[in-house]
């Protein structure tokens, strides 16, 4: 391990100096940023991996979208198209990608489009009959072609950025240092119970700017509901299964693991890398384990966005009639930083004279509710 932490180390550094030179051909102007007259919100982290940066773009759907036309904005990471493309009802992951197809289901009011240039991308939604009054942008910190009015900046509890090391020596896309951008650090994914213990350790690391606001979120379970249509409804919270299979295509499953165990008797983990494409050999591979394990109760779980790439006609033939489900999450502030949170977000968009005032209520104040609870024509 070390040999290989040595042979990495002077990679990590070149890649550092290059993303450092390009960012400050940027900083200093040599290379153009591109603003807008409409809001622009940036949501993205300075890894590769996930760090909660959908379900905080979710939230930001679910504050606004009672008063606001919105767009998501994202590159479709993996899917098998090029250029602009807006989702419809019968857009599939393979076309726009898992991510903008989970928003498109789960927001079928707003506009959901992908192109892997963002500034185009953002002039083709300009250019619509109903043009969005708001544009947010999923995973574009690094996309500097586009110079977003408000910058959100999500950081995984587990693992903070100033822990983590470059590429390909650690998961960093850029140095810490690129930290400075954003007017919002979130860190995603703390505790539920949250002293203020950690919370002032926590910011002492981060040593946010003057110019920046520092928030903590939690993920709260919402339950499990069906992959396909003819799968019966199972409600966690009321009945807990002798056994779960555990299936998952993301960077870091850790915390949907210690849910899951926390509500069957035994997890069974099938772990894939991030945004995995699922092959007919390895689910029937799943579905012959699944049968042969003996259990009194069992079923599948599998993360909302991998549920995206399951959703087709082959996985669908395959999983028939078997109890597939995935695990539906929320991003939630915690009480002391969702008023200041939302204020925030409010007064950002006061900045925009042509946009409607925000009015943040129990209506559109996302979490009220109770409940079981890169891009290649950007990159340069």
């Amino acid at each position: 391990m070390e040999f290989l932490r040595i042979f990495l180390f002077p990679l990590a550094a070149l890649y550092g100096v290059v993303i450092r030179i390009r960012n400050k051909f940027y900083d200093w102007g040599f290379k153009k940023q591109t603003s807008f007259e409409i809001p622009v919100i940036s949501v993205g982290n300075l890894c590769a991996g996930g760090s909660g940066k959908t379900p905080m773009t979710e939230y930001l759907v679910r504050l606004l979208n009672n008063n606001y036309r919105l767009a998501t904005l994202s590159r479709g990471y993996k899917r098998k198209t090029k250029g602009f493309v807006i989702a419809d009802a019968s857009s599939t992951a393979a076309q726009i990608g898992d991510e903008p197809r989970q928003y498109a289901v789960k927001f079928p009011e707003i506009v959901v489009a992908v192109d892997e240039n963002r500034r185009r991308g953002i002039r083709n939604l300009l250019n619509l009959k109903n043009a969005p009054e708001i544009v947010l942008l999923d995973d574009a910190y690094q996309h500097r072609r586009v110079k977003p009015g408000l910058s959100i900046l999500v950081t995984d509890y587990f693992l903070t950025y100033v822990h983590d090391q470059l590429l390909p020596l650690g998961m960093l896309r850029e140095p810490v240092s690129g930290a400075k951008r954003a007017q919002v650090i979130v860190v995603t994914k703390s505790p539920r119970i949250f002293s203020p213990i950690l919370r002032r350790q926590i910011t002492e690391e981060l040593k946010p700017e003057p110019h920046q606001q520092l928030f903590f979120s939690y993920v709260r379970y919402v339950g499990i509901k069906p992959v396909y249509a003819n799968i019966p409804d199972f409600d966690l919270q009321k009945h807990k299964p002798s056994a779960i299979f555990m299936i998952t295509g993301i960077a870091n499953p850790s915390p949907m693991e210690e849910y899951l165990r926390s509500v069957c008797d035994e997890l069974v983990m099938i772990e894939f890398p991030d945004h995995h494409d699922f092959t007919g050999q390895e689910l029937a591979s799943i579905k012959q384990r699944f049968a042969d394990f003996h259990s009194r109760e069992k079923i599948m779980v599998t993360t909302e966005k991998d549920a995206m790439r399951l959703r087709n006609p082959e996985s669908e033939a395959i999983f028939r009639n078997l109890p597939l489900y995935y695990l539906q999450i929320e991003h939630e502030f915690h009480k002391e930083d969702k008023e200041k949170f939302n204020a925030l977000v409010s007064d950002f968009l006061k900045g925009y004279p042509k946009a409607p005032g925000l009015s943040v209520s129990s209506e559109n104040n996302p979490g009220n509710a109770e409940g079981g609870i890169n891009d290649a024509g950007d990159a340069v």
